[in-house]
């Protein structure tokens, strides 16, 4: 992957964001920095990670649902999107996060592959991507544990998705797991937190602001 820049080819500050479909705390942070991106001169850039690969060093010691979901549901999503990345373009992963995230998390339609097939003709790519969806040797798995592990090893272990790197101090980025918000703030609210995640990257040392959640994701305003 190439390193990151101060600014994208269009002047703005780039934001990179590291998303697996099928989390749906990712999705509502998604959601935020997209309308930040209407608000503030910023361009997303998306990128890949994958829970099952995060998890795979602990799956035994998993409670047996979401173990059940990590070996099975969530490979063919991020199989998908990787194909597609690898055989279309970065450009792809916006457009094609959104349509299936809406379908999984909105639509309440989970990541199946209807849901997943429906994705790919909305955005224009071929239906045989969906072929890869179970395909175990996966020919992409090297690129998307690239990815993964670009995230990663720019915000640290025990993290999980969304991971985003933004501007710190003298224009280095800082990555961050989250931020983890329900529901995806709109206009100002969301431009405040935005500010605000700036503010705390802009200060050297500053690591984790954290509270027990006691709501889950909430996609009402979506």
């Amino acid at each position: 992957m190439p390193e990151q820049t101060a600014q994208t080819g269009s002047g703005k500050t780039p934001v990179d964001f590291w998303f697996d479909p099928l989390c749906p705390w990712a999705w509502m942070t998604s959601r935020w920095v997209l309308e930040v991106e209407k608000l503030r001169d910023i361009e997303v850039r998306w990128h890949i990670m994958s829970l099952a690969v995060l998890n795979e060093p602990k799956l035994d010691e998993l409670p047996e649902e979401y173990r059940e979901l990590l070996s099975t549901k969530a490979w063919a999503p991020v199989r998908v999107v990787t194909a597609a990345w690898q055989k279309h373009g970065a450009d792809v992963l916006g457009p094609l996060y959104t349509a299936l995230g809406t379908r999984f998390h909105n639509g309440g339609e989970g990541p199946t592959k209807e849901a997943i097939a429906a994705a790919l003709d909305e955005v224009g790519l071929p239906a045989s991507l969906l072929d890869y969806a179970d395909q175990e040797d996966f020919e992409f798995d090297a690129e998307l544990r690239a990815s993964h592990k670009e995230g990663i090893e720019k915000v640290g272990q025990d993290v999980g998705t969304p991971v985003i790197a933004v501007p710190g101090a003298d224009g280095e980025q800082i990555a961050f797991f989250g931020p983890v918000v329900t529901p995806a703030p709109k206009g100002e609210d969301a431009a405040k937190l935005w500010d605000g995640t700036l503010l705390v990257a802009s200060v050297p040392g500053f690591y984790e602001i954290k509270r027990t959640r006691t709501a889950g994701p909430d996609f009402s305003n979506l």
